[in-house]
Protein backbone atom coordinates (compact mmCIF):
# COMPACT_ATOMS: atom_id res chain seq x y z
CA UNK A 1 0.00 0.00 0.00
CA UNK A 2 0.96 3.47 -1.19
CA UNK A 3 0.64 6.70 0.53
CA UNK A 4 0.98 10.41 -0.57
CA UNK A 5 4.29 11.69 1.27
CA UNK A 6 4.37 15.18 -0.25
CA UNK A 7 0.47 15.09 1.14
CA UNK A 8 1.58 13.79 4.20
CA UNK A 9 4.52 15.74 4.85
CA UNK A 10 2.54 18.96 4.50
CA UNK A 11 -0.06 17.79 7.24
CA UNK A 12 2.70 16.68 9.43
CA UNK A 13 4.18 19.81 9.41
CA UNK A 14 1.28 22.05 10.04
CA UNK A 15 0.62 19.11 13.39
CA UNK A 16 4.00 20.21 14.46
CA UNK A 17 3.53 23.64 14.41
CA UNK A 18 0.24 23.53 16.07
CA UNK A 19 1.98 20.99 18.52
CA UNK A 20 5.29 22.67 19.46
CA UNK A 21 4.07 26.28 19.28
CA UNK A 22 0.36 26.12 21.27
CA UNK A 23 2.12 26.67 24.71
CA UNK A 24 0.67 25.11 27.96
CA UNK A 25 -3.14 25.72 28.18
CA UNK A 26 -4.02 28.10 31.22
CA UNK A 27 -7.28 27.55 33.26
CA UNK A 28 -8.23 29.90 35.80
CA UNK A 29 -10.76 28.54 38.59
CA UNK A 30 -14.05 29.61 38.86
CA UNK A 31 -14.68 32.47 41.41
CA UNK A 32 -11.04 33.80 41.13
CA UNK A 33 -10.83 37.61 40.53
CA UNK A 34 -7.59 37.32 38.65
CA UNK A 35 -6.03 39.24 41.23
CA UNK A 36 -3.59 36.94 42.09
CA UNK A 37 -1.46 35.43 39.04
CA UNK A 38 0.14 32.41 40.92
CA UNK A 39 -3.35 30.96 41.41
CA UNK A 40 -3.63 30.41 37.57
CA UNK A 41 -3.26 26.20 36.67
CA UNK A 42 -1.09 25.37 33.88
CA UNK A 43 -0.87 22.48 32.23
CA UNK A 44 1.57 19.52 33.58
CA UNK A 45 4.83 19.09 32.12
CA UNK A 46 5.25 15.53 29.94
CA UNK A 47 8.71 14.22 29.96
CA UNK A 48 10.56 15.32 26.81
CA UNK A 49 11.14 11.34 25.83
CA UNK A 50 7.54 10.46 25.87
CA UNK A 51 6.45 13.56 24.46
CA UNK A 52 8.69 12.15 21.46
CA UNK A 53 7.32 8.83 21.93
CA UNK A 54 3.80 9.65 21.51
CA UNK A 55 4.65 12.34 18.31
CA UNK A 56 6.38 9.53 16.94
CA UNK A 57 3.25 6.72 17.71
CA UNK A 58 0.69 9.31 16.18
CA UNK A 59 2.63 9.78 13.06
CA UNK A 60 2.93 5.84 12.39
CA UNK A 61 -0.40 5.70 13.34
CA UNK A 62 -1.20 8.16 10.19
CA UNK A 63 0.99 6.37 8.12
CA UNK A 64 -0.90 3.58 7.88
CA UNK A 65 2.13 1.43 10.64
CA UNK A 66 -0.06 -0.72 12.94
CA UNK A 67 1.86 -0.95 16.93
CA UNK A 68 3.55 -3.69 18.07
CA UNK A 69 5.44 -4.96 20.72
CA UNK A 70 8.71 -7.15 19.87
CA UNK A 71 10.31 -9.94 22.86
CA UNK A 72 12.37 -7.65 25.06
CA UNK A 73 14.41 -11.27 26.39
CA UNK A 74 15.99 -12.56 23.14
CA UNK A 75 18.08 -15.80 23.59
CA UNK A 76 22.06 -15.63 22.74
CA UNK A 77 21.09 -18.07 19.82
CA UNK A 78 18.69 -15.95 17.64
CA UNK A 79 21.71 -13.23 18.24
CA UNK A 80 24.40 -15.85 16.24
CA UNK A 81 21.56 -16.54 13.89
CA UNK A 82 20.67 -12.55 12.92
CA UNK A 83 24.53 -11.52 12.74
CA UNK A 84 26.66 -14.29 11.96
CA UNK A 85 30.27 -14.14 12.59
CA UNK A 86 29.49 -10.65 13.80
CA UNK A 87 27.97 -12.00 16.59
CA UNK A 88 30.11 -11.93 19.22
CA UNK A 89 31.49 -8.34 18.69
CA UNK A 90 27.35 -7.53 19.23
CA UNK A 91 27.10 -10.02 22.59
CA UNK A 92 30.34 -7.91 23.88
CA UNK A 93 28.18 -5.07 24.44
CA UNK A 94 25.05 -6.90 25.19
CA UNK A 95 23.03 -7.49 29.18
CA UNK A 96 23.09 -11.06 30.25
CA UNK A 97 20.42 -11.85 32.54
CA UNK A 98 21.29 -14.14 35.31
CA UNK A 99 19.60 -15.31 38.71
CA UNK A 100 20.04 -16.79 42.18
CA UNK A 101 20.24 -20.52 41.74
CA UNK A 102 17.94 -22.29 44.64
CA UNK A 103 19.61 -24.04 47.06
CA UNK A 104 19.72 -27.71 48.46
CA UNK A 105 19.32 -27.36 52.16
CA UNK A 106 19.67 -30.10 54.18
CA UNK A 107 18.44 -30.59 57.65
CA UNK A 108 20.36 -32.13 60.26
CA UNK A 109 20.22 -32.34 64.20
CA UNK A 110 22.41 -28.97 64.44
CA UNK A 111 20.07 -27.01 62.65
CA UNK A 112 17.27 -28.54 64.53
CA UNK A 113 18.69 -27.89 67.47
CA UNK A 114 19.22 -23.81 66.22
CA UNK A 115 15.67 -23.45 65.40
CA UNK A 116 14.20 -24.98 68.71
CA UNK A 117 16.64 -22.78 70.21
CA UNK A 118 15.51 -19.59 68.40
CA UNK A 119 11.34 -20.51 68.53
CA UNK A 120 12.43 -21.36 72.27
CA UNK A 121 10.44 -25.29 72.08
CA UNK A 122 10.80 -28.17 70.73
CA UNK A 123 9.52 -29.24 67.14
CA UNK A 124 7.80 -32.49 66.57
CA UNK A 125 9.22 -35.13 64.50
CA UNK A 126 6.18 -34.56 62.56
CA UNK A 127 7.08 -30.84 61.98
CA UNK A 128 10.72 -31.28 60.81
CA UNK A 129 9.31 -33.55 57.76
CA UNK A 130 7.06 -30.36 57.00
CA UNK A 131 10.15 -28.19 57.49
CA UNK A 132 12.02 -31.04 55.11
CA UNK A 133 9.11 -30.94 52.49
CA UNK A 134 8.76 -27.31 52.20
CA UNK A 135 12.61 -26.73 51.49
CA UNK A 136 12.47 -29.72 49.40
CA UNK A 137 9.42 -28.05 47.18
CA UNK A 138 11.47 -24.19 47.57
CA UNK A 139 14.29 -26.12 45.64
CA UNK A 140 12.36 -28.23 42.85
CA UNK A 141 10.40 -24.49 42.21
CA UNK A 142 6.95 -25.85 43.45
CA UNK A 143 7.16 -22.92 45.67
CA UNK A 144 8.10 -20.05 44.54
CA UNK A 145 10.86 -17.65 46.70
CA UNK A 146 8.07 -15.48 47.40
CA UNK A 147 6.08 -17.56 49.35
CA UNK A 148 9.32 -19.57 51.18
CA UNK A 149 8.74 -17.40 54.21
CA UNK A 150 4.53 -17.63 54.38
CA UNK A 151 4.97 -20.98 54.37
CA UNK A 152 7.78 -21.97 57.02
CA UNK A 153 6.07 -19.39 59.06
CA UNK A 154 3.03 -22.02 59.21
CA UNK A 155 4.60 -25.21 59.43
CA UNK A 156 6.76 -23.88 62.10
CA UNK A 157 3.81 -22.20 63.52
CA UNK A 158 5.71 -18.92 64.08
CA UNK A 159 5.50 -15.15 62.92
CA UNK A 160 7.12 -14.03 59.69
CA UNK A 161 9.86 -12.13 61.88
CA UNK A 162 11.23 -15.34 63.84
CA UNK A 163 11.47 -17.12 59.97
CA UNK A 164 13.50 -14.81 58.57
CA UNK A 165 15.59 -15.04 61.61
CA UNK A 166 16.02 -18.26 61.63
CA UNK A 167 16.85 -18.55 57.24
CA UNK A 168 19.85 -15.87 58.53
CA UNK A 169 21.16 -17.33 61.12
CA UNK A 170 20.67 -21.61 60.47
CA UNK A 171 21.08 -21.52 56.71
CA UNK A 172 23.85 -19.66 55.84
CA UNK A 173 23.16 -21.09 52.25
CA UNK A 174 20.66 -18.60 51.38
CA UNK A 175 22.94 -15.62 52.44
CA UNK A 176 25.91 -17.14 50.29
CA UNK A 177 23.70 -17.30 46.63
CA UNK A 178 25.88 -15.86 44.21
CA UNK A 179 23.69 -14.93 40.60
CA UNK A 180 24.58 -17.22 37.95
CA UNK A 181 24.09 -15.98 34.40
CA UNK A 182 21.72 -17.61 31.78
CA UNK A 183 21.86 -17.50 27.87
CA UNK A 184 18.71 -15.06 27.84
CA UNK A 185 19.93 -11.31 26.97
CA UNK A 186 18.06 -8.04 26.96
CA UNK A 187 17.37 -6.90 22.82
CA UNK A 188 20.00 -4.60 22.07
CA UNK A 189 18.64 -3.72 18.82
CA UNK A 190 14.75 -3.64 17.60
CA UNK A 191 15.86 -5.82 15.12
CA UNK A 192 16.63 -8.58 17.05
CA UNK A 193 12.79 -8.59 17.68
CA UNK A 194 11.54 -7.85 14.23
CA UNK A 195 13.03 -11.56 13.34
CA UNK A 196 10.90 -13.28 15.66
CA UNK A 197 8.19 -11.43 14.98
CA UNK A 198 8.38 -11.39 11.16
CA UNK A 199 8.76 -15.14 11.20
CA UNK A 200 5.16 -15.78 12.65
CA UNK A 201 3.39 -13.30 10.51
CA UNK A 202 4.72 -13.16 7.81
CA UNK A 203 2.54 -15.82 6.19
CA UNK A 204 -0.54 -15.07 7.66
CA UNK A 205 -1.06 -11.12 7.14
CA UNK A 206 -2.05 -9.07 3.91
CA UNK A 207 1.41 -8.41 2.34
CA UNK A 208 2.88 -5.66 2.86
CA UNK A 209 2.82 -5.79 6.27
CA UNK A 210 3.37 -2.77 8.11
CA UNK A 211 4.93 -2.44 11.92
CA UNK A 212 6.08 -0.16 14.39
CA UNK A 213 7.26 -0.40 17.67
CA UNK A 214 9.03 1.83 20.21
CA UNK A 215 10.45 0.67 23.32
CA UNK A 216 13.40 0.11 25.30
CA UNK A 217 17.19 -1.38 23.96
CA UNK A 218 19.60 -2.44 26.39
CA UNK A 219 23.41 -1.62 25.54
CA UNK A 220 26.21 -2.65 27.92
CA UNK A 221 28.44 0.65 27.27
CA UNK A 222 31.62 1.02 28.51
CA UNK A 223 30.48 4.20 30.67
CA UNK A 224 27.49 6.45 30.18
CA UNK A 225 27.90 9.93 28.67
CA UNK A 226 26.73 12.92 26.95
CA UNK A 227 25.56 11.01 24.17
CA UNK A 228 24.91 7.26 25.23
CA UNK A 229 22.86 5.52 27.83
CA UNK A 230 22.82 2.03 28.58
CA UNK A 231 18.87 2.03 28.18
CA UNK A 232 17.13 4.36 25.16
CA UNK A 233 14.16 4.35 22.69
CA UNK A 234 14.42 2.79 19.32
CA UNK A 235 11.34 3.57 17.03
CA UNK A 236 12.05 1.30 14.78
CA UNK A 237 9.51 -0.38 11.76
CA UNK A 238 9.38 -3.22 8.76
CA UNK A 239 7.70 -2.96 5.91
CA UNK A 240 7.61 -6.79 4.54
CA UNK A 241 6.36 -7.10 0.93
CA UNK A 242 7.13 -8.37 -2.51
CA UNK A 243 8.27 -4.92 -3.89
CA UNK A 244 10.00 -3.78 -0.99
CA UNK A 245 12.93 -1.34 -2.23
CA UNK A 246 14.85 1.11 -0.33
CA UNK A 247 12.56 4.18 -1.96
CA UNK A 248 10.23 2.88 0.39
CA UNK A 249 12.86 3.50 3.64
CA UNK A 250 13.62 6.83 1.71
CA UNK A 251 9.77 8.02 2.02
CA UNK A 252 8.96 6.52 5.10
CA UNK A 253 11.49 8.96 6.81
CA UNK A 254 10.54 11.77 4.79
CA UNK A 255 7.18 11.49 6.10
CA UNK A 256 8.34 10.66 10.00
CA UNK A 257 11.02 13.54 10.03
CA UNK A 258 8.60 16.16 8.81
CA UNK A 259 6.26 15.76 11.70
CA UNK A 260 9.47 17.26 13.66
CA UNK A 261 9.96 20.06 11.40
CA UNK A 262 12.76 18.98 9.50
CA UNK A 263 12.41 20.02 6.00
CA UNK A 264 15.04 18.80 3.58
CA UNK A 265 16.67 15.10 3.61
CA UNK A 266 20.07 13.33 2.44
CA UNK A 267 20.54 10.00 2.47
CA UNK A 268 24.37 8.35 2.35
CA UNK A 269 25.96 5.20 2.64
CA UNK A 270 26.06 3.80 6.36
CA UNK A 271 29.80 2.69 6.62
CA UNK A 272 29.41 0.19 9.60
CA UNK A 273 27.29 -2.27 7.44
CA UNK A 274 25.69 -4.46 10.06
CA UNK A 275 25.20 -8.31 8.29
CA UNK A 276 21.93 -8.38 8.68
CA UNK A 277 21.59 -5.67 6.51
CA UNK A 278 21.99 -6.68 2.37
CA UNK A 279 25.57 -5.19 1.06
CA UNK A 280 25.11 -1.64 -0.02
CA UNK A 281 21.55 -0.97 1.20
CA UNK A 282 22.49 0.29 5.15
CA UNK A 283 21.52 4.42 4.70
CA UNK A 284 22.09 7.07 7.09
CA UNK A 285 19.52 9.43 6.88
CA UNK A 286 20.83 13.38 7.59
CA UNK A 287 17.95 15.77 7.83
CA UNK A 288 17.94 19.94 7.88
CA UNK A 289 16.56 21.38 10.56
CA UNK A 290 15.76 25.05 10.68
CA UNK A 291 17.51 25.91 13.74
CA UNK A 292 20.18 23.18 14.32
CA UNK A 293 21.30 22.30 10.05
CA UNK A 294 21.81 18.96 8.91
CA UNK A 295 22.25 16.17 11.85
CA UNK A 296 22.09 12.09 11.82
CA UNK A 297 18.95 11.08 12.34
CA UNK A 298 17.97 7.83 11.15
CA UNK A 299 19.14 4.46 9.61
CA UNK A 300 17.34 1.78 7.40
CA UNK A 301 18.28 -0.79 5.50
CA UNK A 302 16.78 -4.19 3.50
CA UNK A 303 17.50 -7.42 5.09
CA UNK A 304 19.57 -9.80 4.53
CA UNK A 305 17.95 -12.88 2.70
CA UNK A 306 20.72 -15.21 4.89
CA UNK A 307 19.25 -13.49 7.78
CA UNK A 308 15.89 -13.83 7.00
CA UNK A 309 16.11 -17.53 5.60
CA UNK A 310 17.39 -18.34 9.10
CA UNK A 311 14.00 -17.47 10.30
CA UNK A 312 11.89 -18.91 7.07
CA UNK A 313 11.02 -15.44 6.03
CA UNK A 314 10.23 -15.49 2.32
CA UNK A 315 9.75 -11.66 1.23
CA UNK A 316 12.23 -8.98 1.43
CA UNK A 317 11.89 -6.69 4.55
CA UNK A 318 12.96 -3.17 5.09
CA UNK A 319 13.89 -2.08 8.38
CA UNK A 320 14.28 1.78 9.04
CA UNK A 321 15.75 2.85 13.02
CA UNK A 322 14.84 5.67 15.06
CA UNK A 323 16.97 6.65 18.40
CA UNK A 324 14.23 8.59 20.49
CA UNK A 325 16.88 9.77 22.52
CA UNK A 326 18.91 11.78 19.88
CA UNK A 327 15.36 13.38 18.39
CA UNK A 328 14.55 14.38 21.50
CA UNK A 329 18.20 15.97 22.27
CA UNK A 330 17.41 18.17 18.79
CA UNK A 331 13.87 19.18 19.33
CA UNK A 332 15.07 20.53 22.84
CA UNK A 333 18.34 21.52 21.48
CA UNK A 334 20.03 19.51 24.36
CA UNK A 335 23.43 18.79 24.65
CA UNK A 336 23.40 15.65 27.27
CA UNK A 337 21.27 12.59 26.74
CA UNK A 338 21.53 12.36 30.48
CA UNK A 339 20.26 15.74 31.54
CA UNK A 340 17.08 15.32 29.33
CA UNK A 341 16.60 12.14 30.51
CA UNK A 342 16.89 12.27 34.35
CA UNK A 343 16.44 15.96 34.53
CA UNK A 344 15.99 14.97 38.15
CA UNK A 345 19.72 14.28 38.90
CA UNK A 346 20.75 17.60 37.46
CA UNK A 347 20.26 21.30 38.74
CA UNK A 348 17.41 22.84 37.33
CA UNK A 349 16.37 26.27 36.27
CA UNK A 350 13.51 27.42 38.18
CA UNK A 351 11.55 30.55 36.32
CA UNK A 352 10.80 33.50 37.58
CA UNK A 353 6.88 32.89 37.21
CA UNK A 354 7.71 29.32 39.16
CA UNK A 355 9.05 31.13 42.21
CA UNK A 356 6.64 33.76 42.41
CA UNK A 357 4.24 30.64 42.39
CA UNK A 358 5.83 29.82 45.51
CA UNK A 359 5.43 33.39 47.71
CA UNK A 360 2.34 33.01 49.94
CA UNK A 361 0.73 34.77 52.80
CA UNK A 362 1.80 33.27 56.31
CA UNK A 363 -1.07 33.94 58.14
CA UNK A 364 -4.60 34.33 56.54
CA UNK A 365 -8.33 35.32 58.03
CA UNK A 366 -10.32 31.72 57.67
CA UNK A 367 -13.78 33.31 57.47
CA UNK A 368 -15.88 35.21 54.76
CA UNK A 369 -16.00 37.58 56.87
CA UNK A 370 -12.38 37.84 58.07
CA UNK A 371 -11.45 38.24 54.13
CA UNK A 372 -13.77 41.09 54.00
CA UNK A 373 -12.37 42.59 57.17
CA UNK A 374 -8.72 41.69 55.41
CA UNK A 375 -9.88 43.94 52.00
CA UNK A 376 -11.91 46.73 53.79
CA UNK A 377 -8.51 47.27 56.04
CA UNK A 378 -6.43 47.06 52.76
CA UNK A 379 -8.65 49.81 50.50
CA UNK A 380 -9.16 52.34 53.94
CA UNK A 381 -5.44 52.60 54.36
CA UNK A 382 -5.12 52.66 50.79
CA UNK A 383 -7.83 55.52 50.34
CA UNK A 384 -6.12 57.45 53.35
CA UNK A 385 -2.62 56.37 53.01
CA UNK A 386 -0.94 59.95 52.65
CA UNK A 387 -3.24 61.29 56.38
CA UNK A 388 -1.37 62.91 58.82
CA UNK A 389 -1.35 61.45 62.45
CA UNK A 390 -2.56 61.52 64.81
CA UNK A 391 -5.29 59.87 62.58
CA UNK A 392 -8.00 56.91 63.09
CA UNK A 393 -10.23 55.67 60.46
CA UNK A 394 -12.79 53.07 60.92
CA UNK A 395 -12.05 50.63 58.11
CA UNK A 396 -15.09 47.76 58.88
CA UNK A 397 -18.09 46.62 61.19
CA UNK A 398 -18.98 43.20 61.25
CA UNK A 399 -19.62 39.83 63.20
CA UNK A 400 -16.90 37.52 63.74
CA UNK A 401 -17.50 34.40 65.96
CA UNK A 402 -20.73 35.87 67.43
CA UNK A 403 -19.28 38.90 68.41
CA UNK A 404 -19.55 42.39 67.11
CA UNK A 405 -16.45 43.41 65.98
CA UNK A 406 -15.11 47.63 64.52
CA UNK A 407 -11.27 47.45 62.78
CA UNK A 408 -9.94 50.60 62.75
CA UNK A 409 -6.85 51.74 60.78
CA UNK A 410 -4.96 54.42 62.69
CA UNK A 411 -1.62 56.47 63.24
CA UNK A 412 -1.42 57.50 66.77
CA UNK A 413 1.89 59.60 66.71
CA UNK A 414 2.37 63.21 64.96
CA UNK A 415 4.53 64.17 62.25
CA UNK A 416 3.97 60.50 60.36
CA UNK A 417 1.35 59.47 57.95
CA UNK A 418 -1.43 56.96 58.21
CA UNK A 419 1.30 54.45 56.18
CA UNK A 420 4.75 54.13 55.39
CA UNK A 421 5.60 54.52 52.20
CA UNK A 422 6.61 50.96 51.40
CA UNK A 423 2.83 49.79 51.56
CA UNK A 424 2.40 49.96 48.29
CA UNK A 425 5.71 47.81 47.11
CA UNK A 426 4.55 45.06 45.16
CA UNK A 427 6.74 41.56 44.79
CA UNK A 428 7.99 40.95 41.91
CA UNK A 429 10.55 37.71 41.06
CA UNK A 430 13.29 39.19 38.79
CA UNK A 431 15.85 37.36 36.97
CA UNK A 432 15.63 34.80 40.21
CA UNK A 433 15.21 37.37 42.89
CA UNK A 434 12.28 37.82 44.98
CA UNK A 435 11.65 41.79 45.30
CA UNK A 436 9.45 44.23 47.16
CA UNK A 437 9.73 47.68 44.85
CA UNK A 438 7.53 50.76 43.89
CA UNK A 439 6.08 51.76 41.26
CA UNK A 440 8.89 54.49 40.14
CA UNK A 441 10.91 54.71 37.46
CA UNK A 442 14.23 53.35 39.18
CA UNK A 443 12.16 49.79 39.57
CA UNK A 444 11.25 50.04 35.86
CA UNK A 445 12.85 47.22 34.26
CA UNK A 446 12.06 45.28 37.32
CA UNK A 447 8.29 45.94 37.19
CA UNK A 448 8.34 45.56 32.87
CA UNK A 449 10.51 42.50 32.66
CA UNK A 450 9.70 40.52 36.11
CA UNK A 451 6.49 38.49 37.27
CA UNK A 452 4.09 39.65 39.71
CA UNK A 453 3.14 37.98 42.61
CA UNK A 454 0.18 40.01 42.90
CA UNK A 455 0.75 41.04 46.47
CA UNK A 456 1.88 44.17 47.88
CA UNK A 457 2.90 44.88 50.97
CA UNK A 458 -0.34 46.35 51.76
CA UNK A 459 -2.15 42.74 51.12
CA UNK A 460 -0.36 41.28 53.24
CA UNK A 461 -0.09 43.08 56.37
CA UNK A 462 -4.00 43.70 55.79
CA UNK A 463 -4.21 39.72 55.96
CA UNK A 464 -2.30 39.60 58.74
CA UNK A 465 -4.48 41.79 60.76
CA UNK A 466 -7.34 40.22 59.53
CA UNK A 467 -6.02 37.09 60.96
CA UNK A 468 -5.08 38.37 63.83
CA UNK A 469 -8.13 40.54 64.72
CA UNK A 470 -10.48 37.30 64.20
CA UNK A 471 -8.64 35.26 66.38
CA UNK A 472 -8.68 37.48 69.36
CA UNK A 473 -12.31 37.82 68.38
CA UNK A 474 -12.93 33.86 68.94
CA UNK A 475 -11.85 34.76 72.08
CA UNK A 476 -13.76 37.76 73.08
CA UNK A 477 -11.06 40.27 73.02
CA UNK A 478 -9.81 43.20 71.10
CA UNK A 479 -6.62 43.02 69.57
CA UNK A 480 -3.63 45.61 68.32
CA UNK A 481 -1.54 44.82 65.30
CA UNK A 482 1.50 46.76 63.82
CA UNK A 483 4.11 46.54 61.25
CA UNK A 484 6.96 49.00 61.41
CA UNK A 485 10.66 48.25 59.36
CA UNK A 486 10.20 45.14 56.90
CA UNK A 487 13.21 42.82 56.70
CA UNK A 488 12.33 39.61 56.36
CA UNK A 489 9.34 38.02 54.37
CA UNK A 490 7.94 37.64 57.75
CA UNK A 491 7.86 40.99 58.42
CA UNK A 492 5.29 41.74 56.08
CA UNK A 493 3.34 38.32 56.82
CA UNK A 494 5.03 36.04 53.53
CA UNK A 495 6.33 33.22 53.03
CA UNK A 496 8.74 31.60 50.24
CA UNK A 497 8.33 27.92 49.70
CA UNK A 498 11.67 25.72 50.76
CA UNK A 499 11.90 24.81 47.55
CA UNK A 500 12.12 28.18 45.83
CA UNK A 501 13.98 29.57 48.74
CA UNK A 502 16.90 26.76 48.43
CA UNK A 503 17.40 27.67 44.17
CA UNK A 504 17.06 31.22 45.40
CA UNK A 505 20.29 30.82 47.75
CA UNK A 506 22.36 28.35 45.73
CA UNK A 507 22.34 30.82 42.37
CA UNK A 508 23.19 33.58 44.91
CA UNK A 509 19.82 35.50 44.18
CA UNK A 510 18.70 37.86 46.76
CA UNK A 511 15.31 38.16 48.48
CA UNK A 512 15.15 41.84 49.59
CA UNK A 513 11.86 42.94 51.14
CA UNK A 514 12.50 45.90 53.24
CA UNK A 515 11.02 48.95 53.53
CA UNK A 516 8.82 51.31 56.05
CA UNK A 517 5.56 49.98 56.11
CA UNK A 518 4.16 51.18 59.47
CA UNK A 519 0.81 50.37 59.54
CA UNK A 520 -1.38 50.04 62.55
CA UNK A 521 -5.04 48.64 62.67
CA UNK A 522 -6.71 47.91 66.17
CA UNK A 523 -9.83 45.73 66.80
CA UNK A 524 -12.74 46.93 69.40
CA UNK A 525 -15.18 44.60 71.07
CA UNK A 526 -18.49 47.28 72.34
CA UNK A 527 -19.16 45.90 75.77
CA UNK A 528 -22.64 43.81 75.54
CA UNK A 529 -25.31 45.58 76.98
CA UNK A 530 -26.23 44.22 80.63
CA UNK A 531 -30.07 42.61 80.43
Amino acid sequence: MRFDVEAFKKRAREDFEHAWHEGPSVLTPAGVSGRYPRLRYTRATPHPIFEIVQRLRETYLAMGFDEAINPLIVEESDIYRQFGPEAMAVLDRVFYLGGLPRPNVGIARKQVDEIEAILGRALSSGTEDKLRETLHGYKKGTIDGDELTHELAAVLEADDAAVVHILDAVFPEFRELAPESSRNTLRSHMTSGWFLTLSSLWEKRHLPIRLFSIDRCFRREQEEGPTRLMTYHSASCVVAGEDVTLEEGKAISEALLSAFGFTEFRFQPDEKRSKYYMPETQTEVYARHPVLGWVEVATFGIYSPSALAEYGIGVPVMNLGLGVERLAMIAYQSNDVRQLTYPQFFPQKISDREIAGAVHLREEPVSAAGKRMAEAIRDTAAEHAAAAGPCAFTAWKGEIAGREVEVIVEEPESNTKLCGPACANEVYVHDGSVLGVPDIEKWAKVREEGVSTGITYLDAVSSLAAARIEEAARCGEGTHVQVKMSKLPSDVNLRIEEYAMRYVTDHNKKVDLRGPVFLTVRSVIPEQPTQ
